[in-house]
């Protein structure tokens, strides 16, 4: 099928690696439904936006009812949105817990469950979920455990994802970055986040959105959790 028949729904889309997945997809002719809690209205014809907390199940409803309404399907899902909170894990509140699992776990299950309820009716879909290669590879004076308790969660459920729906022609993957060059990192922060990698320096966002496109591309590969990490996930 030509991209330019394809629609594509993008969580977590206001700024950031979301709007340049937004981005990506329309250049490649993609139809978007992008949804943050804030986004603003397109002038594209070819973005819906849709605005809603997407740890509610209506924002998740909203989102695929309009999306099919204005496009007639959809293709790919894309679970970007997700939050961090760095603390120790004695110093977590249960407000942070209870706004992690909202996010990083009611926004990814609320809404690829109604995803793949309209991939069914093609036979054929792609959920992609971006993780954290924390969730395998835990560093000294990076507290991460509640990303990796959520992240770590979507990792396991791509995989049980992807050989529920193999041979029903949906696939799921994810991409686990390392730190990535963002609004929500400080310049300033940059060199000392930059060397917590092997390679010496953070990554882009093009290199997530670039993951996520291969996978996106690749009708073979299911299953996989794609690391973009500067070899984070390999050793130290």
């Amino acid at each position: 099928m030509n991209t330019s028949n394809k629609v594509v729904v993008v969580t977590g889309a206001s700024q950031g690696i979301g709007a340049e997945i937004v981005k990506a997809f329309r250049e490649r002719g993609y139809r978007v439904v992008a949804t943050a809690r804030s986004i603003k209205p397109s002038e594209d014809p070819n973005i819906l936006t849709v605005a809603g907390d997407i740890g509610d199940p209506d924002t998740a409803r909203r989102v695929i009812s309009e999306g099919v309404a204005r496009f007639g399907r959809i293709d790919t899902l894309v679970n970007n949105a997700g939050i961090f909170i760095a603390k120790p894990f004695t110093s977590y509140t249960a407000e942070d817990y209870a706004s992690i699992i909202a996010v990083n776990l009611n926004g990814f299950f609320y809404i690829t469950q109604l995803a793949i309820a309209e991939m069914e009716k093609n036979s054929s879909g792609h959920v992609v979920s971006i993780s954290t290669t924390l969730a395998d590879s835990a560093i000294e004076g990076v507290p991460s455990v509640l990303a990796s308790l959520t992240k770590g969660g979507l990792n396991a459920a791509t995989r049980s994802l992807a050989i529920e729906y193999a041979k029903r022609g949906i696939r799921a993957n994810a991409v686990a970055p390392g730190i990535i060059k963002s609004p929500m990192h400080a310049v300033e922060t940059h060199e000392a986040l930059g060397a917590l990698h092997p390679m010496g320096h953070m990554g882009e966002m093009s290199d997530v959105v670039n993951a996520i496109l291969y996978l996106d591309s690749a009708p073979f590969v299911t299953g996989e959790i794609l690391h973009v990490d500067g070899g984070q996930s390999a050793g130290h």
